[in-house]
């Protein structure tokens, strides 16, 4: 049923006013006969329950299994076998057979120096055999050009074998080696890996005594065609470190994963939720909504005789609100699940779909057409509603307003979960939705609570359809940033950082135009609008004016900081009159902290490679901003530790991770070594701020092309250094 009770408010309703569900006070149902039927329908489905509690524990079991695999396989993305196989009296072959999980491709062979990680063998030891050409590959081998190193690259999904043929040249043969390959994700590379092998055999028997070879073979100088030219200052080797004594080589594990799990998910937390306090504000002032508020309360005030009851029910209106919008929120990360928001924030399908919805949002807004729920959603609610009273009577009146609302609330509620997603927070839409619903439903409580407010409240007008318009403007500007995503993610260059400036500074010289009184829409000329605009109307259209001029020198390469988190980073940029090259003040782990120590500033230790694609990519995207820049360059010491680096150590070092034996013979596995040992952790690009003894200062950073969260790592460091210091003292 459907009725309009505005009472001694009812002229404020104008053009706006909406009809509102409100249920009977006579409707009640027998509660005693709901609870006698449930009893009985507990009998007939006692079986079923007991049968329900034995299949959860069998789909438990089999998904804790499955969870199982899934981290060994994320931990180890490939695997691979080594065999023998005797091909003939005088040849045998050495095989490589990898697993590659999935979206891992591992690098072909015979890739040119300045590329990423090749598959490469290397012999140590030949008694009795030598090498028979390079390396080959077996398998569908993946072409793509790449324009970060520019160049053709090859690789290998899901499987792949290699396979290195030896030739016998003694009565007996002992060859040892290695296969060094690398592999990458859409997110990071694996460091330079090894798989070892070790085998001996008899040859013909009219074959010489097996000899060591001496001469560089084939596969040997496949090798050494794909080393990397390394910075000079690497060459120094402190090996004594790798031994542990050193406070510099102490696991700092536990202390990073308190970083993450502490202060700054709080911090995090209370911006999610005043973001979304801030939009429910914003929904309260819609025209679906605030007209209807003075409606509401005087129904809940009225339907009493007791007063302090109709305060009551008007509070239990406001909390069913929250509920209704908190258990929204439960519902987006269920369905997106624990890592899922974190894993859409750089989906590019994902972005893509968002920046659709928030145009036909930003559309809806400007008049073009109404967004609406099938009636029959609001006509069932209010059905419900009417045939019940008490709390479930308000608790669906509280629901119905929410359907009603849908065309004003729908835009605000899109834009802001699509924010909450970029943060990677799994907890972002449940407390952003209680932000949200808090703001909603407070006018509904503190005016019931204080009546006589809503007098001196300002009556429902042309100035909702102004402000509907207005976030119509704002709801466009954002989708700009969902598609920047994408744009980045496929390579489509449609909208690199001057055209992206350029929309914005035309959209809000557009909204200047607007709130000045120069540009209409139809909503506007329906409403029968022709007075001047109001002075604060025509104070935000100069601010509008002033931001739109403010983001003109970015075309040519200005910082632009206000944007900065918005816009695609500055290496997309055609023209650009500000350059800022960042290099590493160190290379090498123990000069650095020894610098850091004699200087007093925090470190920054750059975990990256010669071939790490990624790398490449937050070097353009994210070290390129010039606040970054000024960060890396004046506030820490800057160590780049390249795990692919080929310098040789002045001897192979035995070491023992997991377990199992590892032997570094390079400079590369070196540094490997130490990210995996001190800070529990493989892929590349990563990143982590120390002070001088080798103390984490901050969570740990890895590959996110998202400036604004690289410069909230940057800046938690150097607060967490300062505050050290000052204990200290």
């Amino acid at each position: 049923m459907w009725s309009v009770e505005c009472g001694v408010w009812s002229e404020e309703c104008g053009v706006f006013c909406y009809t509102i569900p409100i249920a009977p006070i006579c409707s009640i149902n027998s509660i005693s006969h709901i609870i006698l039927k449930q009893k009985e329908e507990n009998k007939t489905t006692k079986h079923k329950a007991i049968m329900k509690t034995t299949t959860k524990k069998v789909i438990m079991t089999t998904m804790m299994l499955l969870m199982a695999v899934m981290l060994w396989a994320q931990g180890n993305p490939v695997h691979f076998t080594v065999s023998q196989k005797q091909v003939s009296d005088t040849e045998i072959d050495v095989i490589f057979k990898g697993k590659i999980a999935a979206g891992w491709h591992v690098y072909a062979p015979n890739i040119p120096a300045d590329g990423p990680i090749p598959a490469t063998i290397t012999t140590e030891k030949s008694e009795g055999v030598k090498a028979m050409g390079k390396l080959k590959a077996q398998g569908k081998e993946i072409k793509e050009y790449d324009q970060i190193f520019g160049m053709q690259l090859r690789y290998f999904e899901n499987n792949v074998t290699f396979v290195q043929r030896y030739k016998i040249t003694g009565k007996t043969y002992n060859v040892k080696g290695y296969l060094e390959y690398g592999a990458c994700n859409d997110t990071g590379c694996m460091p330079p890996t090894s798989v070892e092998f070790a085998y001996k055999g008899n040859g013909p028997a009219d074959a010489p005594e097996a000899t060591e070879e001496t001469t560089a073979d084939e596969a040997a100088a496949d090798t050494a065609a794909a080393v990397a030219q390394v910075p000079a200052d690497t060459a120094a080797v402190d090996t004594a470190a790798i031994g542990g004594d050193s406070n510099l080589w102490k696991p700092v594990i536990d202390k990073l994963q308190a970083y993450q799990e502490g202060g700054t998910t709080s911090h995090s937390l209370w911006y999610i939720l005043m973001m979304g306090f801030v939009g429910g504000l914003l929904a309260v002032l819609m025209p679906c909504i605030w007209p209807i508020i003075p409606m509401t309360v005087s129904f809940f005030l009225k339907r009493n005789k007791d007063k302090a009851k109709g305060i009551r029910d008007a509070v239990t209106y406001g909390v069913s609100i929250i509920v209704i919008y908190v258990l929204l929120g439960f519902l987006i990360t269920l369905i997106s699940g624990g890592n899922g928001l974190n894993s859409l924030s750089t989906n590019a399908v994902f972005n893509i779909i968002i920046f659709l919805v928030l145009v036909v949002f930003a559309v809806s807004f400007f008049g073009w057409f109404e967004l609406e729920l099938p009636s029959k959603w609001t006509n069932s609610v209010d059905n419900k509603a009417s045939a019940t009273s008490g709390l479930v009577s308000i608790f669906l009146m509280a629901f119905t307003l929410v359907l009603v609302s849908f065309s004003c609330t729908a835009p605000i509620i899109g834009l802001l979960l699509a924010e909450f997603s970029t943060l990677g927070n799994i907890a972002a839409p449940a407390v952003g939705m209680l932000g949200f619903s808090v703001a909603l439903a407070l006018p509904f409580t503190l005016f019931a609570m204080f009546p006589a407010w809503l007098k001196s409240a300002p009556k429902s007008g042309s100035w909702m359809n102004t402000l509907k318009v207005t976030l119509g403007f704002v709801e466009l500007a954002f989708s700009l940033k969902f598609l920047s995503v994408a744009d980045l993610a496929y390579g489509w260059h449609i909208l690199d950082r001057e055209t992206f400036l350029a929309l914005w500074i035309a959209i809000f010289f557009l909204l200047g135009l607007y709130l000045i009184g120069k540009l209409k829409f139809q909503s506007d000329v329906m409403m029968g609008e022709s007075k001047p605009m109001p002075v604060p109307c025509v104070m935000m259209g100069l601010v509008s004016f002033a931001f739109a001029i403010y983001m003109v020198p970015g075309l040519w390469g200005a910082p632009c900081k206000a944007v900065g988190a918005f816009a695609p980073p500055v290496n997309t940029q055609d023209f650009n009159l500000n350059t800022n090259e960042i290099k590493p003040k160190y290379t090498s782990y123990e000069e650095g902290m020894a610098a850091a120590a004699a200087q007093g500033k925090p470190v920054m230790i750059d975990f990256t490679g010669f071939g790490c694609v990624n790398c490449r990519k937050m070097e353009a995207a994210v070290w390129t901003d010039p606040r970054v820049a000024d960060k890396l360059n004046n506030d820490y010491i800057l160590i780049s530790l390249y795990v692919d680096d080929k310098q040789p150590l002045a001897q192979p070092i035995e070491v023992t991770v997991n377990g199992q034996k590892r032997t570094l013979r390079t400079v590369g596995d070196k540094w490997s070594y130490l990210q995996q040992s001190k800070f529990g952790a493989l892929a590349q690009p990563y990143y982590v701020t120390l002070d001088a003894d080798g103390n984490p200062l901050s969570r740990p950073f890895s590959y996110k092309e998202d400036i604004d969260d690289y410069l909230h790592f940057l800046q938690e460091g150097l607060d967490n250094y300062k505050s050290k210091d000052s204990k200290a003292e």
